[in-house]
């Protein structure tokens, strides 16, 4: 009964966020699959025509480890429907989501050397080597910084706010009594810091009642 109780600050229970979280990992990799497909689709599109041919040893060792890479990308990427059928209904969506998650993960990893291998044969073979080689580089650094160092500095900006009290602290409700806010002023300070007047004309009401019971 214990799974059943709201364990989160949406109020859902570990069942719900199970559920949610499996929905968010479909919508991402909804996106990732849709160029899996474009740059798997190309590459075999590669091996039927009439250039092809003309490809030396190692083009065609770049050509067969990038489509191989594409291969498991796109099998890393589709894991996870295959792990949900399997598993259907039988009360393993917690670890479904867990499994599935490092799947997607691996499956990025291998996506970025998929993306640099594409990248390095079209350039090598419409241009020279060395501009294959760096525009591979070059691919592989971009991928890099936006799947894997820009969420960690993202990442780390958020803690920085809440340490420091930023955007993300919640800030005092305006229906806050003002008793609890004069008693944040140090003691020394209270007899030279003015208060509202309303404060004022609270307390020498009080001050009177009390003097004449």
């Amino acid at each position: 009964m214990a799974e059943h109780r709201p364990c989160t600050a949406r109020g859902e229970t570990p069942l719900q966020r199970a559920d949610r979280n499996f929905v968010e990992l479909l919508q991402e990799l909804r996106v990732t699959q849709t160029g899996v497909q474009i740059l798997f689709a190309f590459l075999l599109s590669l091996a039927f025509t009439s250039r092809f041919t003309s490809l030396d040893t190692v083009q065609r060792v770049t050509y067969v480890i990038t489509l191989l890479l594409a291969v498991l990308a796109a099998a890393l990427f589709t894991a996870p429907a295959a792990l949900h059928r399997s598993l259907f209904q039988q009360g393993a969506k917690p670890r479904i989501v867990q499994v599935s998650s490092r799947l997607a993960t691996t499956g990025l990893v291998v996506l970025v050397f998929a993306f640099s291998g594409s990248v390095l044969l079209v350039v090598d073979v419409t241009t020279s080597r060395t501009g294959g080689i760096a525009a591979s580089a070059a691919t592989f650094l971009v991928c890099v910084g936006l799947w894997g160092l820009l969420p960690r500095l993202v990442r780390r900006a958020g803690l920085r706010d809440e340490t420091q009290g930023g955007p993300g602290r919640p800030e005092a409700t305006a229906g806050e009594p003002a008793a609890r806010n004069a008693a944040r002023i140090p003691p020394p300070l209270r007899g030279t810091i003015r208060q509202p007047s309303g404060v004022r004309e609270g307390a020498a009401h009080r001050e009177a009642s009390a003097r004449r019971r």
